[in-house]
């Protein structure tokens, strides 16, 4: 069997079955029991490949995905993070656009730990617009911040896609999390910017309102007490990743224990609190696993039946620029943002994209980094991106789809101008790995 037939008989069969309704993950493991039959010898292929694939999930590496899980579950389940939100918005005054700020930061903290790109866009959603809405911030100004967090999150440690990921494409977990801290800085920057600019153009969009005063000694206590144990939890984690002083695994178990002490402290654990939080943290994490465990399986017969190395012969043979080659992946991932979540276009790209990128001589941290970042875009990629929907579910009757696309332009905008950075100066994201 040539080597397009192969893949043909695979995402064929894959996109039938979504098609039929049924899940992602369970869709790749009947492809690969399919491909195992016809590619690698029968029932003793299946054998095989269901040895090799649960060999995956033993790996290290994929210790820090349910660690980071429970952190922001305990992090949202205790009211830490509505502690933080809250500090924050006194802190910030009568600052013209404050609560859009707010947003940003108070929700990319969230989001982060989080590891949901549409649950923390459900949340903000629905805990800030009507706020912001009753406040008189126009549309933009509620909306597109949210929508814009995500891109954030998807990139500063501690952030379980960024592992999962790592883990798909077998490059160093470490390194990969270690090189968004840089462009994740940038990156708010950029959204700060743009809140800014948004409020100089437009007083109107986001009128500044009465608050009490705070004398400086409360400001500062409040700072200390609700703001700097919360982030202080991500700050060292960054850098006991960067010194090398632990793995990322041994991280992941430090900050869900500061997690923990903190919500102890304040007291705010609870028997509830740690049920749904655990629970919330499982389903994910046996999602995860099972997402590794289908990619290991479907990277393995691509590989066994020709189709990666065909496919990539195939691509180079167009003679392409690697500028050129890394937008047509770029564009792709876009596409399929539209259609598809996260963690399944992981799982159908990564076979695929990463082969490539080595061929073309990209650093493999990179390339992960850019990868997130298309796949963090492609959610609000207008007219289909899935968190455009999200938003539309959570945000005041009379919000029209239209409102929501123009709100995301501008941070759209943001993270793509984040990406050429990237492109022209790798160092951006290679810099802190490099130490």
């Amino acid at each position: 069997m040539e080597w397009y037939e192969a893949l043909a008989l695979l995402l064929g069969v894959i996109v039938f079955l979504m098609a039929m309704g049924m899940p992602v993950a369970l869709a790749f493991l009947a492809a690969n029991i399919i491909g195992a039959w016809v590619f690698m010898g029968g029932e003793r292929g299946i054998g095989q490949l269901l040895n090799n694939g649960l060999g995956s999930l033993t790996k290290f590496a994929l210790v820090p995905i349910p660690l980071f899980l429970l952190m922001g579950e305990i992090f949202f389940h205790t009211g830490l993070g509505g502690r933080m939100f809250n500090a924050i918005d006194k802190l910030l005054g009568r600052l013209s656009g404050r609560l859009s700020y707010v947003t940003v930061l108070g929700g990319t903290a969230f989001s982060t730990l989080s590891g949901s790109s549409m649950g923390s866009t459900a949340l903000l959603g629905s805990l800030m617009v009507p706020e912001m809405s009753q406040r008189g911030y126009k549309s933009h100004m509620s909306i597109g911040p949210i929508l814009g967090t995500g891109g954030l999150a998807i990139i500063i440690p501690p952030s379980a896609l960024a592992v999962l990921l790592a883990t798909l494409a077998q490059i160093d977990v470490g390194a990969l999390l270690i090189a968004g801290v840089l462009p994740g800085l940038i990156l708010a920057a950029f959204y700060i910017g743009t809140i800014w600019l948004q409020t100089r153009l437009d007083p109107s969009a986001a009128p500044a309102y009465d608050v009490e005063p705070l004398s400086f000694l409360s400001k500062i206590t409040l700072l200390l007490r609700e703001v700097v144990p919360m982030v202080g939890v991500m700050v060292v984690i960054i850098i006991l990743m960067i010194t090398g002083f632990v793995t990322p695994s041994e991280a992941a178990a430090f900050g869900a224990l500061g997690v923990l002490v903190l919500a102890a402290v304040f007291r705010c654990l609870t028997w509830e609190a740690m049920r749904k939080s655990v629970t919330g943290a499982l389903k994910v994490t046996l999602m995860a696993y099972l997402i590794v465990f289908g990619s290991a399986t479907f990277s393995q017969l691509l590989a066994f039946s020709g189709a990666s190395r065909g496919l990539v012969n195939w691509a180079i043979s167009f003679d392409l620029a690697p500028l050129a080659m890394l937008m047509v992946m770029f564009a792709v991932l876009l596409l399929l943002g539209m259609f598809m979540e996260q963690i399944s276009m992981m799982l159908l790209t990564v076979p695929i994209f990463f082969p490539l990128a080595l061929s073309l001589d990209y650093d493999p941290v990179w390339f992960g980094l850019i990868m997130l970042l298309a796949l963090e875009i492609s959610f609000t990629t207008p007219p289909f991106g899935l968190l455009l929907f999200v938003m539309k579910g959570v945000a005041p009757p009379g919000t029209t789809m239209r409102t929501i696309y123009t709100s995301a332009f501008p941070f759209i905008g943001c993270s793509l101008l984040l990406v050429a950075l990237l492109v022209l100066f790798p160092q951006i994201a290679l810099w802190l790995p490099g130490l």
